[in-house]
């Protein structure tokens, strides 16, 4: 059985030409044997290439066939689907209702504390095909993948531009420690958002990005297995604003790989307003989905171990 996406050749549609070609090449042993030295080059091509540079899906670990700086095969490319059902209109998290779903739903969680930003949504759910692409580039250091997550970004910041008001909001990549940064070699938050803003851009939408205008100042353990109060404990004084006077009256947009449950980036959004922002919006490549907080902390967990080991 042949797998979707992995035909490197077409039959589309030209009978006509097809058979005309095969007539020439009846009347004409020439053109019959052009054509034949012309497959035999291509499949010689084909297979020096695959001698030279084998390679392998780094999802699945099906063979890759067509050439692509990004080492993940188009079945897997084709696994990654945007979140659909009915979400939080304030911390996108999903929500579930029977009956008429109300157009401004709000989850139990924001109706009890009211998050310091005006609006949270994300591209995917942070698991199967979407998470492995997340993890090539953030532990992996493959960083075409960053191509790849800057456009489900720039499509997702589209999804909520009608709800910015006045001057266009300013792009703030939530930042790394400067020893995480330096240790990684870039900060995956920032490489997204500038993809996305460049996507932006070619579509006549134009934002300014200002990635230093949040400095993460201290070090933090891991959020890993941690509770929500120990997290936001571990968060405290870790972020500072370095310029409040251009943040002031403006909304924020601060970008992020991944929203888990949320204590980064609330606590820049409060630092964000406190500093004189008018609104802060969140957007993010992932979220993890209620229920699944343990299994993506667990997963995480020994990844980072990998990661470590290697």
């Amino acid at each position: 059985m042949v797998r979707q996406g992995r035909v490197v050749f077409s039959s589309s549609g030209h009978l006509n030409r097809a058979g005309a070609q095969q007539a020439n090449a009846v009347h004409s042993p020439i053109s019959g044997l052009k054509g034949g030295v012309n497959r035999l080059l291509r499949e010689a091509a084909a297979s020096l290439f695959n001698t030279l540079f084998p390679g392998e899906c780094r999802l699945c670990g099906e063979a890759l066939i067509n050439v692509s700086r990004l080492p993940v095969c188009r079945t897997c490319l084709n696994g990654v689907k945007p979140l659909s059902g009915s979400f939080c209109s304030l911390c996108g998290e999903q929500v579930f209702a029977f009956g008429q779903q109300p157009t401004a739903a709000i989850c139990g969680m924001c109706r009890r504390a009211t998050p310091p930003f005006a609006r949270a949504v994300a591209f995917g759910s942070y698991d199967g095909e979407l998470r492995g692409v997340l993890h090539l580039l953030k532990y992996g250091q493959v960083r075409p993948a960053a191509g790849l997550l800057g456009e489900y970004l720039a499509n997702t910041i589209q999804q909520i531009q009608p709800a910015f008001s006045g001057a266009s909001p300013i792009v703030v990549p939530v930042p790394l420690y400067r020893g995480k940064r330096r240790q990684r070699g870039f900060n995956q938050a920032e490489l997204i958002a500038r993809v996305a803003l460049k996507r932006l851009a070619a579509r006549g939408v134009k934002l300014e990005i200002k990635p230093r205008l949040l400095k993460r100042q201290r070090a933090t353990s891991s959020q890993t297995g941690l509770t929500r109060h120990q997290r936001r404990a571990n968060l405290r004084g870790a972020f500072v604003v370095k310029d409040r006077a251009a943040i002031d009256g403006r909304d924020i947009l601060v970008v992020d790989d991944v929203f888990t449950t949320g204590t980064t980036v609330s606590e820049c959004s409060r630092l964000l307003m406190r500093a004189g922002a008018r609104r802060v919006f969140v957007v993010t490549v992932a979220r993890v989905l209620k229920g699944d907080v343990n299994k993506i902390q667990q997963n995480t967990a020994v990844v980072q171990k990998m990661a470590a080991a290697s």
